[in-house]
């Protein structure tokens, strides 16, 4: 049975379980960090949190978003959405995660 080809929000979840969080090396994906996207006609828009308020990696974690959804011929502009609603926890870590921290 061939398999279903992926779509766009799946190649686009592919590409954000790339990008790391800059200090700890673990995707921002498995960090908890991204809560939503959606995808509209080539926009993509990113709901994601940080780990604190006013966390001075937030421009590098956007750069590395839009330049990593840009790779993708079919994304022509990304959006992020910045929220502490619902403030992060650790517990938003994949237990993954958790375990390269030395968590678990």
């Amino acid at each position: 049975m061939p398999k279903k080809p992926l779509t766009l929000t799946d190649k686009i979840w592919e590409k954000l379980h790339e990008i790391p969080d800059p200090e700890l090396h673990i995707p921002l994906v498995e960090m908890g960090l991204i809560y939503d996207l959606k995808e509209e006609n080539g926009t993509v828009t990113v709901t994601m949190t940080l780990t604190t308020i006013g966390c001075p990696l937030y421009g590098t974690i956007q750069k590395l978003i839009e330049d990593k959804l840009r790779e993708l011929p079919e994304v022509r502009s990304v959006q992020l959405n910045l929220t502490f609603d619902p403030p992060w926890s650790m517990d938003m870590m994949t237990m993954e995660a958790r375990m390269q921290l030395g968590l678990v």
